[in-house]
């Protein structure tokens, strides 16, 4: 086991992996980890400058931190994700945050293969990171899986993303089931359900307008910071969230 020093305190280390880490939410939840005392492991799937900017970032707060590519909606690149993670320590997290967001494409217009692509990262991929991770988490007695979802899977998000909020949809299923299968085994599965969040998603979707009139319409009046919602990961991470199993948590504004 690794041990990580606490002052003059050896303490036994924890141990997190966050997909989709090298930004946003996923950056933010790595970050917020460090800062509680985790070593994390960085999942992302092609820009190493910026997953390393996160584990130099992790690193600084006095954490081991490792960035390991793969993509979440390839099997094979999962199991190797957890294989590497296994060399930094007995898992302890899984935070579900990776997902694709395509542009906004109406019922009609949707594309095969994009519809693939996204059940594929948004749904499938999670569902296999939580076999890996239940697997490790069973054989030591315990864990913790979080599942970042969306607002869409509440709304639906009509005219531009139904086949996102439907993945989604799916994830809060998972959720909940997975959190009645595993608490037995001593391993905490729960979620949390952003509203608008201000992060480079939307920009790179090609959806800024969509976005900023979905902010507009939370009762606090702007987008969510990725901060806000990577303490509520941690806090799900905590003790302080002890009997919290199953539970969907909106960090939305208010929508």
């Amino acid at each position: 086991m690794t041990i990580a020093r606490d002052g003059n305190r050896a303490t036994p280390s924890r141990v997190a992996v966050v997909t989709g880490a090298s930004r946003g939410i996923g950056a933010a939840t790595a970050l917020e980890l460090a800062r509680r005392g985790w070593d994390l492991c960085v999942g992302y799937v092609r820009d190493v400058d910026a997953a390393e900017a996160v584990v130099s970032g992790c690193r600084d707060l006095g954490r081991q931190a490792r960035a390991i590519q793969g993509d979440v909606g390839r099997g094979e690149d999962i199991v190797r994700l957890f294989e590497a993670a296994d060399e930094v320590g007995p898992l302890d997290v899984l935070v579900n945050n990776a997902a694709y967001l395509p542009p906004p494409t109406l019922l009609d217009a949707l594309d095969d293969a994009d519809v693939h692509r996204i059940f594929a990262v948004n749904a499938i991929g999670p569902l296999l990171c939580a076999r890996e991770a239940a697997r490790r988490m069973r054989a030591r007695g315990g864990g913790l899986i979080v599942n970042v979802s969306s607002i869409g899977a509440r709304t639906g998000a009509p005219n531009g993303h139904v086949n996102y909020a439907a993945t989604k949809g799916a994830l809060e299923s998972m959720t909940i089931g997975l959190a009645k299968e595993l608490a037995p085994h001593g391993i905490r599965v729960n979620a949390v359900r952003p509203g608008a969040v201000d992060t480079e998603m939307q920009t790179i979707a090609g959806d800024e307008a969509h976005a900023a009139s979905k902010a507009s319409e939370a009762p606090i009046g702007r987008a969510g910071r990725p901060e806000e919602i990577a303490q509520t990961i941690a806090w799900l991470c905590s003790d302080e969230s002890s009997f919290v199993v199953g539970a969907v948590i909106d960090v939305t504004g208010g929508r």
